[in-house]
């Protein structure tokens, strides 16, 4: 990495404590970089366990977050805003838009006052069922349509940095089905991968919901677009090394139907294929994405082209080398 990491000014990084927050600590620890302020709201969780191990210069609460900047603008010089609630199912507007919402604006005005980096993430629920596509064109923004509340925020972040004619001075990533160690403290919104291979372990088969559009996808062939968190991380940092601004997807640009995905996990726990069908919930179905698809152009074309794990590889890492043992990154 070059110089612009800013190895003699802070990075900050919000969400730290989570899944995507927790692995870019740990990817920029192992580039040599331990020049990070931590924020996150751990409460009673066990994400403090994410942690471990990771060289930092401070952690601070996100309620205490903004009275710490004060006077430090001349020792930041980028944010990693991932902070956010992140439950799809979430039916408190008022809570996600004050935190999904109005703290970020309140983060990036701070960061654009100071002419600090400022790299968020978008999701890709904001492209709701999919009939716009999955492309991060600017110009598609306002036709988009979430599916939930929670792509309702994010996407209205997004708006609102477009409205103020400041989104080519940050950087937003719309990412996609993010999986990988550091997640066991998710709950109902940990990956499927996690969730699956508790209980092939327990019971040696694997559920999937039967397709609310059969019509179009046949049981298990609904797709997702999964991407790896050491990928996506990797993908991530790679623009605290320029100064693009935009929109950009976090995909693996590539979709992998649930089926398969179940075989390369029954695959990785060296377990015989057993796979059944169940309905659907319906407060699900109304807002389920039957296929997601990264449009990875953009980010080639003035990035380059990642070099990711297959779904095979990455499943097989994240079942042996962490859930089965137990284990962060």
């Amino acid at each position: 990495m070059d110089t612009k990491i800013y190895d003699d000014q802070f990075i900050v990084i919000t969400g730290a404590a989570g899944l995507i927050g927790s692995c870019c600590v740990r990817y920029l620890n192992d580039q040599g970089f331990t020049n990070l302020i931590l924020v996150d709201d751990i409460k009673k969780t066990n994400k403090w366990k994410n942690l471990l191990n990771k060289k930092y210069i401070d952690f601070i609460s996100k309620h205490q977050l903004f009275d710490w900047l004060k006077g430090k603008e001349k020792e930041i010089k980028a944010f990693i805003h991932l902070g956010a609630c992140s439950d799809t199912l979430e039916q408190n507007e008022d809570y996600l838009m004050q935190n999904n919402l109005r703290y970020s604006i309140r983060l990036a005005e701070y960061a654009l006052q100071a002419k600090h980096r400022f790299i968020y993430a978008s999701s890709a629920a904001t492209y709701g069922d999919g009939s716009q596509g999955f492309i991060d064109d600017h110009g598609q923004l306002e036709y988009l349509k979430p599916l939930n509340l929670y792509g309702f925020s994010k996407h209205a972040f997004d708006l609102w940095l477009k409205q103020q004619g400041v989104l080519d001075q940050v950087t937003g990533l719309k990412y996609f089905n993010v999986f990988g160690p550091n997640e066991n403290h998710k709950g109902r919104m940990a990956s499927m991968i996690y969730k699956m291979t508790s209980l092939v372990q327990k019971e040696k088969v694997i559920r999937l919901f039967a397709s609310s559009d059969p019509d179009q996808f046949a049981d298990g062939d609904q797709c997702r677009d999964f991407i790896y968190v050491k990928d996506a991380c990797q993908m991530t940092c790679e623009f605290l090394k320029n100064s693009l601004g935009g929109i950009f997807n976090i995909g693996s640009g590539s979709a992998t139907t649930w089926h398969s995905l179940a075989l390369a996990i029954f695959k990785a726990l060296k377990i015989p294929p057993k796979i059944t069908f169940i309905e659907m919930p319906k407060e699900l179905g109304s807002q389920y994405q039957n296929y997601t698809c990264a449009d990875m152009a953009k980010y080639i074309k003035v990035v380059e082209q990642p070099k990711l794990y297959s779904i095979q590889d990455a499943v097989e890492d994240y079942v042996q080398n962490y859930l089965t043992v137990d284990k962060r990154w």
